[in-house]
């Protein structure tokens, strides 16, 4: 027997309705913002995730699926969502027509790494970007946008956390200030810290390890180290919030993992997932449009993680999509008429199913009853001589004959 690879899954009902909630919920609630739905390929070259997430993060130097195509090119399945969409942006010169843009896209995205509860190889995220507008009233409505979203699926137990991780100079200024910091802690650092002190030392704010946390406690902190201007936008997003009633608290060790961001930053959490309690993230990348190739263009996104979100949502009880009819023919000659019948009410604005399997009545009734169709409709020999079919309620048990000319969706009822 052949099995899946590991840190893949199968989606299977019944959880699969529970999957589509969330996606249909989630676009729901982002077409009321304005959005529009953006899909982009599985697979990108290489370079444009090592251009954009950055060549020091974990997942460029470990968790990327990488290969050469036929002609050797260096091909990676996607790890993260936003860098496609920029690539997109920039290739069929969306600016051209109109700069701002306000994409919203879900689908799997790969990684290589320990597999753990809520967290697989492939994993599932549904994400939003907004291109072409600087404004901090923006951030704030993007993420209370997020926020919006988790009360339709009524999750409980979030909290927002928002930090600034300021601009370019002023980033420059304060990794220098970091780095003198840490360097007199060094000896205490994990080796992945080591690593980081040369290449991306704002990451070793972020370590998981109790040394590292501790040493971390008493670093020089980006909120610290803003200038005017960017002060001013991480006031006036949180003030927004503030009318908005998001509540957030302010997490001054806040970084996120990919080397784009810029100024606004944040991270939704749940409680009952334990250690593993990011839900979603994001914030603003104002250089990276540019940095790519693209026009200077302002950009700020978030993504969120599906497995995370069922993990939370899993006592939820998500019926099975209700039928209005269950077909059961017996014999090869009312089959054959079930299948026209059946286009028909289909065709009529009706959702139903027909049974081919030639079981028992007992157990066909039982079936209809789980897939939770309204109506079974019985054809036999007998029915089908007269032209005849049996329509039976399947809550009131009550059933009738009618002609199979007229049978409609009225008759459903």
């Amino acid at each position: 027997m052949i099995k899946r690879i590991k840190g893949m899954y199968d989606l299977l009902p019944p959880q699969s309705h529970l999957w589509r909630r969330i996606e249909a919920t989630f676009f729901d609630v982002a077409g009321r913002y304005g959005f529009e739905t953006a899909a982009t390929p599985i697979v990108e070259r290489s370079e444009l995730f090592a251009r954009s997430i950055g060549e020091a993060t974990d997942i460029i130097e470990k968790e990327m699926y990488t290969f050469p195509d036929r002609r050797g090119r260096a091909l990676s399945l996607r790890p993260e969502g936003t860098a496609s969409m920029v690539r997109a942006y920039i290739e069929n010169k969306v600016a051209n027509v109109d700069p701002v843009a306000k994409w919203v896209y879900g689908g799997p995205m790969y990684r290589y790494e320990r597999p753990q509860k809520g967290r697989n190889r492939q994993f599932f995220q549904l994400g939003a970007e907004v291109f072409g507008v600087p404004d901090a009233r923006q951030d704030a409505e993007l993420i209370a946008m997020a926020m919006a979203f988790f009360e339709a699926l009524e999750v409980e137990g979030l909290s927002l956390e928002l930090n600034s991780l300021g601009d370019p100079d002023e980033r420059r200024s304060y990794r220098d200030k970091l780095v003198n910091y840490l360097t007199v802690h060094k000896d205490a650092l994990c080796a992945d810290c080591l690593r980081r002190l040369d290449t991306n030392p704002m990451r070793v704010l972020d370590c998981k390890i109790d040394a590292c946390r501790a040493i971390a406690q008493d670093a020089p902190l980006m909120l610290d180290h803003l200038g005017d201007e960017t002060r001013r936008h991480f006031d006036d997003v949180c003030s927004t919030l503030t009318d908005l009633g998001v509540a957030f608290t302010v997490n001054r060790r806040i970084v996120r993992g990919l080397d784009y961001y810029n100024r606004t930053a944040f991270e939704i959490k749940a409680s009952a997932l334990g250690a593993q309690d990011a839900v979603g993230g994001g914030g603003r990348y104002d250089s990276l449009i540019k940095e790519l190739g693209g026009p200077p263009t302002p950009a700020v996104g978030f993504a969120l993680g599906v497995e995370r979100l069922v993990l939370l949502l899993e006592n939820q009880v998500v019926a099975t999509p209700q039928l209005d009819f269950y077909f059961i023919p017996m014999g090869e000659a009312a089959q054959a008429e079930a299948v026209k019948q059946a286009a028909l009410l289909r065709a009529a604005g009706a959702c139903g199913e027909v049974d081919f399997s030639g079981r028992r009545l007992k157990h066909l009734f039982a079936r209809a009853e789980s897939r939770r169709a309204r109506t079974a409709l019985i054809l036999g020999e007998n029915e089908l001589a007269k032209r005849q079919v049996v329509v039976r309620n399947l809550t009131t048990k009550e059933q009738h004959e009618i002609l199979l000319d007229d049978l409609c969706l009225e008759t459903l009822e």
